[in-house]
C-alpha cells in the first residue's frame, strides 16, 4: 500500500506538487494520470526517495521507501527504462542488480524469460530498441519479487503483443493482491488496464475514484440520430438548453433532450427516423473534461501547410 498525506514539493517559487493525499491498495490496478507539469513525475520520485518531500508524508506498506531494509523485495519501479549502463548485456545488468541486493541469480533467469528477454539476455542494452529497452526496465522491477509496483509509461514501444503482454501482467499481479501503480497517457490502454485512477491537475488531487465511477460522472445526454431531414429535424430541435451537431450527412448528435424526446418531437412533426442511439462516453472524454482547466502546456490547431491557405 502507498500513503501519501499533504504531500508538497517545492522549486524555488514553484509548488509542483500541492498538499496531496492519497491511498493506493493492494489488489486493483490503480492508474496515475494528469497532464504535463500536473505533478505525476516528481510525485512518484518522491515515493521511492529520489526527491525529499518540501513537506508531508509519503509511505509504502507503512514506512517511507528509504527504510525498507530490501527495498527491490518491497518496491519495483520503472521511472526510466534508459538507466542502464549502454555496455552491459541485459544479463549483466541484472545479475549486477540481483548481487547488491542478496537476490539469488535463479530470479534473474526467472525475470528474463517472463519478460521475454531470453533471446537477447547477452546483447548489450546500447543497442536494444525502445522496446526491449522497456522490457528490461520492467523485468528489474520484478526482480526482487516486490509487493509493490510503480510503473512510469511502461508500454512506451512496445509492440501491440507487447502491451497486451503488460496489461496482462499487471492485472495479474494485482490479483495476487499485489500494489499496483501505473501511470500512462494511453487512454485508450488505461481504460482496459486500471481498475482505481487518481488524476492530478496543476499539483493537485483533482479525482480520485473508480474508473467506471469517474466515467459515468462525465456522461452527458448526448444521442445520435440518423434522418432523411436533417435540416428540418435540426430547426425543431434547436431550443434552449438543446445543442444539435452536424456529424455526417444524414446524422445528428443531439445533447440535453433524451432518445424518447426526439422521437416524440420527431414523430409529432412527420419526420422519419433510422436510428436513434445513446452515445457512450470514453475515460479520454471524461479525462478531458476533469482537466480542461488543468493543462498547463497547451497546444492549439496545427499552423496551415507551406501550400495552404495563410
Amino acid at each position: 500500500m502507498i500513503e501519501a498525506m499533504g504531500l508538497t514539493k517545492k522549486y524555488g517559487e514553484k509548488t509542483a506538487v500541492d498538499g496531496i493525499s492519497f491511498t493506493v491498495r493492494p489488489g486493483v490496478v490503480t492508474g496515475f494520470l494528469g497532464p504535463n507539469g500536473a505533478g505525476k513525475s516528481t510525485t512518484m520520485r518522491m515515493i521511492v526517495g529520489l526527491d525529499r518531500p518540501t513537506a508531508g508524508t509519503v509511505t509504502v506498506n507503512g514506512r517511507p521507501y528509504a527504510q525498507h531494509r530490501a527495498p527491490l523485495g518491497e518496491v519495483g519501479v520503472l521511472l526510466d527504462a534508459k538507466g542502464v549502463h549502454p555496455g552491459r548485456t541485459a544479463r549483466e545488468h541484472l545479475v549486477a542488480q540481483a548481487t547488491t541486493h542478496g537476490i539469488r541469480s535463479r530470479r534473474v533467469d526467472h525475470v528474463i524469460e517472463i519478460t521475454g528477454l531470453a533471446s537477447v539476455a547477452h546483447k548489450r542494452a546500447g543497442t536494444f530498441s525502445l522496446g526491449m529497452g522497456q522490457r528490461l526496465g520492467i523485468a528489474n522491477a520484478l526482480l526482487g519479487d516486490p509487493h509493490t509496483l510503480i510503473l512510469d509509461e511502461p508500454v512506451n514501444g512496445l509492440d501491440p503483443e507487447g502491451v497486451v503482454w503488460v496489461r496482462t501482467l499487471l492485472r495479474a499481479l494485482a490479483a495476487e493482491g499485489r500494489t499496483v501503480l501505473l501511470s500512462s497517457h494511453l487512454m485508450s490502454e488505461m481504460a482496459l488496464t486500471a481498475d482505481q485512477l487518481i488524476v492530478l491537475g496543476r499539483g493537485q488531487v483533482i479525482a480520485d475514484a473508480p474508473l467506471k465511477e469517474i466515467v459515468a460522472r462525465a456522461q452527458t445526454t448526448t444521442v445520435r440520430v440518423r434522418t432523411p431531414a436533417v435540416a428540418a429535424l435540426t430547426a425543431l430541435l434547436r431550443r434552449p438548453g438543446t445543442e444539435v451537431t452536424s456529424v455526417e450527412a444524414d446524422e445528428l448528435d443531439v445533447t440535453g433532450l433524451s432518445a424518447q424526446d426526439i422521437a416524440d418531437a420527431a414523430a409529432s412533426a412527420g419526420i422519419a427516423l433510422y436510428g436513434l442511439t445513446p452515445v457512450q462516453q470514453s475515460l479520454e472524454d471524461a479525462y478531458m473534461q476533469l482537466t480542461a482547466e488543468a493543462v498547463e502546456y497547451r497546444s492549439f490547431a496545427p499552423l496551415p501547410t507551406a501550400g495552404g491557405s495563410r
